[in-house]
């Protein structure tokens, strides 16, 4: 049987420890928090990053290109949705199946707002879209309700996920992320945004500029939280930001940059726009970089 580049890396990542071991020392499993680490490059022949923690794959060549901090298990606030977009397509639940948001769905914490009115009725497909693409938090927690079993099936079902991908320092909470106790290395996001990307609707979803749905009378209209998506300049797979207080700004993205297949994980970043700004340090440092065949 023969495999693609992404399909070899994908199994590559989830049937081993890493092949990142001989490239950087193992850290301590232990959390990295944003007012304590700037992470800036020593060498110079790095990208400058800001993000406390990264990892950047060349599918294409099956590479490590960069990593730091990748084995350390932090918060990932939003980048949880990706997670919950993946369960509900494992149930094979019908997209088009209307789901009402409830007062069980709000949310309460730092990063909690919802635009969606408790009442509101949309279809499932609506929710998952809301929730890749604006990161609408009622949107995710009613996907997690109206799972089989509710809630009290739907973390669990997380987390055997995670353990089938190889996320081996994952561990989920809530299908939000609004919840510090979901945290993942950029190892485990690695493979989880491999995942996701071969599901069409999540591709499609994820990376989506923008998208309005009907509330009672009117139609509201949704924005990408990830402003790389409307760039004429970037071919990106699939993408998903998330911010919490404890997690800092993160995004996950895979992407096409100067022809090679990359997968970009930066967390913990600090300040409105570092984490697109670090994605655009990761690309014109690969624009001068040459190209190189790696651990793979």
């Amino acid at each position: 049987m023969r495999f693609s580049n992404s399909r070899r890396l994908w199994l590559a990542l989830a049937c081993s420890p890493f092949l990142l071991g001989s490239i950087y020392p193992a850290t301590a499993n232990a959390r990295v928090h944003h007012h304590r680490v700037h992470a800036v490059s020593a060498n110079s022949d790095e990208p400058n990053l800001r993000s406390s923690s990264a990892l950047v794959l060349d599918e294409t060549h099956n590479s490590v290109l960069y990593a730091r901090h990748a084995d350390v298990a932090m918060p990932i606030a939003s980048i949880t949705k990706l997670m919950t977009a993946l369960v509900v397509a494992d149930a094979h639940q019908p997209l088009d199946e209307v789901i009402e948001v409830t007062a069980e769905d709000r949310s309460i914490g730092k990063g909690a707002y919802s635009r969606l009115p408790i009442g509101a009725h949309l279809t499932r497909g609506d929710l998952i879209h809301l929730a890749l693409m604006s990161s609408e938090n009622r949107a995710a927690h009613a996907l997690g309700r109206s799972y089989p079993g509710g809630l009290a099936a739907f973390v669990p079902a997380m987390n055997a996920k995670a353990r089938e991908l190889g996320m081996t320092n994952a561990h989920f909470a809530d299908p939000t992320g609004l919840s510090s106790d979901n945290v993942a290395s950029p190892e485990d996001l690695s493979k989880l945004t491999l995942a996701a990307s071969e599901d069409a609707t999540i591709r499609e979803y994820s990376t989506d500029s923008g998208y309005a749905v009907r509330v009672g009378r009117h139609m509201l209209q949704f924005r990408n939280t990830n402003s790389l998506v409307s760039n004429p300049g970037w071919n990106i797979i699939v993408q998903k930001t998330g911010y919490t207080l404890e997690a800092g700004k993160c995004l996950v993205m895979r992407a096409v940059i100067e022809d090679r297949t990359v997968l970009i994980v930066l967390l913990n970043s600090v300040g409105k726009y570092t984490r697109v700004a670090d994605a655009r340090r990761i690309r014109k440092w690969m624009e001068t970089r040459p190209v190189t065949s790696g651990h793979a």
